[in-house]
Parts: C-alpha cells; structure tokens; sequence
C-alpha cells in the first residue's frame, strides 16, 4: 500500500528500503520476515526489536553478510550487555536471568494457553516458566525479547536460562542478571517502567533512540 497521512509516506512493508536507509522492526513476529528480508537484501540497516524471531533465523546473518546490510539489537529493556559480551571474549560459565513482570503483562502469552496456565486473580508471585531462551522467546514472544538479546551477547539461546514470574505484587518489570565466567562474576537487576502496553518498558522505546544516535555518533560509548 502506498499513501500518506499527515505528509508522511505509507508504504508496504516490502518498499520500504527503497525510502529508507535504517528501518526500525517493531511489528508482531509473524510478520518479521516482511521486514527482515527485503531490508536486508537491499544491504540496509535493520534495527531488530523482536530478537526472539532473529534467534530462529541465523542465516539472516549470512544474508546481511552476503549483501552489505547490518543487523543492529538494542540493549532494550536490560543493562550490561556490554559487560556480557566482553565477557563472551573469554568463557562464560553460566547466564541466568529471573524476569517478574505484573500478571497483565504476561496475558494470553501463547505458552501460558497451551498450558492451561492462568494469570488471573493471582494473590502470590507464579512461575510460569523456567527453562532455556530459546524456547521462552518462543512461548512468550511478546513478552521477553530481552533474554533473547542477553543470549545473543553471551552464551546462546540453549544455555541461557530464564525464570518467568507472574507477580501480582510488582509494579514494574523486573529483570535480575546472573553470570559466571572466567574474567569477572557479576549480577545485574533493572526494574523497567511499563509504557502504555504492559508487556514492555518505557526504556526499551528509548533504547531504540540511544543505538539510532549511535550509528552516526563522532563519539561511541560501549562496546
């Protein structure tokens, strides 16, 4: 479809890198290869929001590669990223993240369906899920991209493990960081503001921002 609204181009998802150099996914992860592959055939920048969908997709790299495009993740709705994959220069033992999000945030996830596992109504904290990345990017794809994006800066998506919590008692998403490696121990824990959809944090809106102003930075901060 191609239009306009309020003097801004509307085109489809396919057209757009003939109109843009960076493009933003920030779409349901049904749809991420409309996206993905056009933009990166066209050797462009695709910035990658659902990074669940980039895990199950590793020849996307090959096809970046292959025609000049870039895939770029942005730290998102975590921290220490950086001190994650400086430690991935070495050997990294173990990485483990405990997510709690409010009961709403985690709503209709399609592993909470098709285990016939309920959020509602919770007096206590649940845990919903606790096992490898890959496999919560899968059950939950609305809901921790994040783990996604640690397990692509570290150790991978089947050795990094996640617990997800349902709890009735937090007001914000929380996400605690654990890792073991042979340069440095460290722990991590951000407590993410929701934005206007519960299922994600304010910050993870302003991260796409900080890596957008990174590309054309003079000065770089991080890895």
């Amino acid at each position: 479809m191609t239009g306009s609204a309020s003097g801004v181009s509307v085109v489809g998802l396919g057209e757009l890198p003939n109109v843009a150099d960076v493009i933003v996914e920030c779409l349901p992860a049904s749809v991420f290869d409309d996206v993905a592959q056009p933009v990166l055939r066209a050797g462009r920048t695709l910035v990658v929001i659902s990074v669940g969908a980039l895990i199950e997709r590793p020849e996307l790299s090959n096809l970046a590669k292959a025609h000049g495009g870039r895939i770029v993740v942005p730290t998102g709705a975590l921290l220490g990223l950086d001190a994650v994959q400086a430690a991935a220069q070495g050997e990294i033992f173990s990485v483990r993240m405990v997510t709690r999000k409010p009961p709403k945030g985690l709503a209709g996830a399609p592993y909470l369906v098709e285990n016939g596992i309920s959020v509602e109504g919770l007096t206590k904290p649940l845990k919903v899920y606790e096992g490898a990345a890959r496999q919560a990017v899968i059950g939950f794809p609305a809901n921790v991209n994040v783990v996604g994006a640690l397990s692509l800066a570290g150790i991978g998506p089947d050795r990094t493990v996640i617990e997800i919590w349902a709890d009735p008692g937090a007001a914000r998403n929380q996400h605690t960081i654990t890792v073991d490696s042979d340069s440095a121990s460290f722990s991590m824990e951000i407590q993410n503001i929701p934005s206007e959809n519960p299922k994600t944090g304010k910050i993870t809106a302003l991260s796409i921002l900080a890596a957008l102003q990174k590309l054309t930075a003079p000065v770089s901060i991080g890895t």
